[in-house]
């Protein structure tokens, strides 16, 4: 298949799982652009931020316009997460291509096996700022470090720290996952030069789409049977990436 077929498939199975799981799918994206569409790591998580802030903003859109965002929860949730974004953004591009590589696939198993786990939430109540406020930074320097959305982590903790409904959790870690992003691309701004936009743009246009239809089919497929299905290709993709370094 040629480059921009393979883009356009990609980004609309990224996409598709970002919008039914809130996260999860960015985590297929970096693989993806280094693997199949010939990126260095360095390029695929400054590609992938991309791609993730058009899409995870698209999303939101979409939630928000069902009331399922906690916009203040969110909102302060992000916030710890600027800074953390913002610094390992600025470093992720000046470490070496294997320990990119490596540390990507560690968090790809670790997304899958999170996925695995059942999830259930706590009753709301009283909110423990000092652990929401480091859930909150650990999530934006997964972001700006390896450019991913990090849903996989940001959905349980707003459920299991903040108390919020599963559906509302998905919704506004969407908005988590843009403020990060955004975060983390301002730290690269200057690094995207030899970027390929002919890639990234379809790449990015089928993600949005996949979104769209992403958040349709989680209304018609129970999340647990989606989550087992996207846990198996993540472990897959992490063993991958992992022998490949090993190699």
């Amino acid at each position: 298949m040629t480059p921009l077929v393979l883009a356009l498939v990609a980004g609309a199975v990224i996409g598709l799982a970002l919008g039914a799981l809130g996260g999860g799918g960015s985590v297929l994206a970096v693989p993806a652009l280094i693997y199949l569409l010939g990126f260095t790591p360095v390029e695929a998580t400054t590609a992938s931020l991309i791609i993730v802030t058009a899409t995870s903003a698209t999303a939101l859109y979409a939630h928000a316009r069902d009331g399922n965002v906690a916009w203040k929860t969110g909102s302060l949730f992000a916030a710890a997460g600027i800074v953390p974004a913002f610094l390992a953004g600025a470093v992720a591009g000046r470490l070496p291509a294997a320990l990119l590589t490596a540390a990507f696939a560690a968090i790809a198993a670790l997304a899958a096996l999170r996925m695995l786990r059942p999830s259930g939430s706590e009753p709301p109540g009283r909110i423990r700022t000092g652990k929401a406020a480091g859930a909150g930074a650990g999530l934006g320097a997964v972001t700006g470090f390896l450019g991913v959305g990090g849903g996989f982590l940001a959905v349980p903790a707003l459920v299991s720290v903040l108390g919020l409904a599963m559906r509302r959790a998905v919704g506004t870690s969407l908005l988590v996952i843009t403020v990060n992003s955004l975060a983390a691309l301002t730290a690269r701004a200057g690094t995207g030069d030899g970027l390929q936009w002919e890639v990234i743009g379809p790449f990015t246009a089928a993600a949005i789409l996949g979104a769209w239809d992403g958040k349709r089919l989680a209304t018609k497929i129970s999340g647990a049977a989606l989550q087992k299905i996207f846990a198996g290709v993540l472990l897959a993709v992490a063993a991958f990436m992992l022998a490949d370094v090993i190699a």
